[in-house]
């Protein structure tokens, strides 16, 4: 198919009641009469599937508050009680190889249950995790251009970079996919689907612009961040770097080199707030990568920065799904790292 998943929504509930577009979602099954609970496969991914169904689904978040979404095994029998729900939201990639292997099982075995892979469409726009920051800056646009690889888009599925959730217009893609296949399953309530999947792709539209505006009006291109990099979608959008004395791994330990190497690149740049993934890090405390490089270098400050596969019970406990995470811990601690006051 060459039509993105924002066209296939804003054809019109009426093209998907009338089977227009069905088949169009290779994961997705047949009209599901009793599609009136599901599950997603982390956090953000829940709270989008529930923005979207509104009140005609009840979506749940298996994953736990404190743990993020990749990496993470479900105890119990999860799959049953997906296949129960009949609805699964997920990403086909081995960094939720838990969620693959159940959706795998639901499409083998449980032909009433609506899978929904998330990444289906994006191919030609998924970064490899060797992929290298362009600084060219934001194109304006809305269509996930900037993206666009010369490789001829043959991705390994090993090397891909999972994190794309990151990126606010990517997002827009994923938010149409999932109300499409919602829409898809259950014809009755294709309206809802697409109505609030527009409104809320409104909102990203507009936390897009907030980060055009922020790195518009940043001192500097380099943040340094006390923790694995999961933000390449963010600074290949935007054009910013993020540089860190660890790899992709959050289980690599930092060499001495790479934090004195780190701790130079703060001096010379005057950067005077690191960031720090704060779901490694104990209640009010820093992890101690951060106290380290704090006390080495001339930075004064650290603020946590949210990779959002998963949430705080402290955010949770305030209401704060993927937009308000967004805007009240990421943009402030950008605007902080990049000197965008």
């Amino acid at each position: 198919m060459n039509l993105t998943r924002r066209a296939l929504v804003k054809a019109g509930a009426g093209a998907v009641a009338t089977g227009t577009v069905a088949g169009c979602l290779d994961d997705v099954r047949s009209a599901n009469a009793d599609l009136d609970t599901g599950y997603a496969a982390f956090f953000t991914l829940w709270d989008w599937a529930d923005r979207v169904s509104g009140d005609a689904i009840a979506f749940e978040n298996p994953v736990g508050a404190g743990e993020a979404g990749h990496g993470w095994s479900p105890s119990g029998d999860l799959t049953r009680e997906i296949a129960d729900a009949g609805a699964f939201v997920y990403f086909d990639t081995p960094e939720f190889s838990w969620a693959q292997d159940i959706a795998a099982t639901l499409e083998a075995d449980y032909d009433t249950v609506t899978v929904i892979d998330g990444l289906e469409g994006l191919d030609d726009h998924l970064l490899d995790w060797d992929h290298e920051v362009e600084s060219s800056g934001h194109d304006g646009g809305s269509d996930g251009g900037s993206h666009d690889q010369e490789d001829g888009h043959d991705h390994d599925s090993e090397s891909i970079d999972p994190h794309v959730w990151l990126d606010p217009v990517l997002a827009q893609d994923i938010v149409d996919t999932i109300a499409t296949g919602l829409a898809d399953a259950d014809p009755d309530n294709a309206a809802t689907y697409e109505n609030n999947a527009a409104e809320y792709v409104s909102e990203l539209e507009s936390l897009d612009e907030t980060f055009e505006s922020l790195i518009d009006a940043a001192d500097r291109r380099t943040a340094v961040l006390a923790g694995h990099d999961s933000f390449t979608y963010l600074q290949d959008r935007y054009g910013f770097e993020i540089h860190t004395p660890v790899g992709v791994s959050p289980q690599e330990n930092p060499s001495p080199e790479a934090i004195s190497e780190t701790i130079s690149l703060i001096d010379e740049a005057g950067i005077d707030t690191i960031l720090y993934d704060p779901f490694e890090a104990p209640e009010g405390e820093h992890p101690q990568l951060v106290d380290t490089i704090l006390e080495g270098s001339d930075a004064t400050d650290a603020m946590a920065l949210t990779h959002l596969s998963g949430t705080l019970a402290k955010w949770d406990d305030r209401g704060w799904g993927y937009r308000k995470q967004m805007e009240e811990i990421n943009v402030p601690a950008f605007r902080e790292a990049l000197g965008a006051q």
